[in-house]
């Protein structure tokens, strides 16, 4: 069975953020077509700690642009990591280039106080 480019891209990517990140929580990355979702997972015991979604209600009642969408999620997102007292985690883009949507929600990530 051949592997496709982007599970390619996906595997290759994750392979070397576990290789260079360790005690850190993993922020993973899934975006549709309109909508985003991130959250933050505990890989040691595969657990979800937070997570944030533009499916959620409150977002959902908004009419704002995709871009705006993700920095939403972003700041959303932040804000649950500090109330749990997460800090500093990885980036996991998956098999999404670092481009677009994917960039304005790290961004928006790091200017609201988690560190990668």
């Amino acid at each position: 069975m051949k592997i496709s480019t982007k599970e390619k891209r996906k595997l290759r990517n994750r392979k070397k953020l576990k290789r260079v990140n360790t005690n850190r929580y993993r922020v993973s990355i899934n975006k549709s077509l309109n909508n985003i979702s991130a959250q933050i997972i505990d890989d040691k015991s595969n657990k979800t700690l937070v997570s944030a979604s533009s499916f959620e209600k409150n977002f959902k009642i908004k009419k704002v642009k995709k871009i705006e969408k993700s920095s939403l999620i972003g700041e959303t997102l932040a804000k649950r990591a500090k109330d749990k007292k997460i800090f500093e985690v990885y980036f996991d883009r998956g098999n999404y280039k670092y481009h677009g949507r994917i960039k304005i929600l790290a961004e928006t990530l790091r200017k609201n106080g988690l560190k990668f």
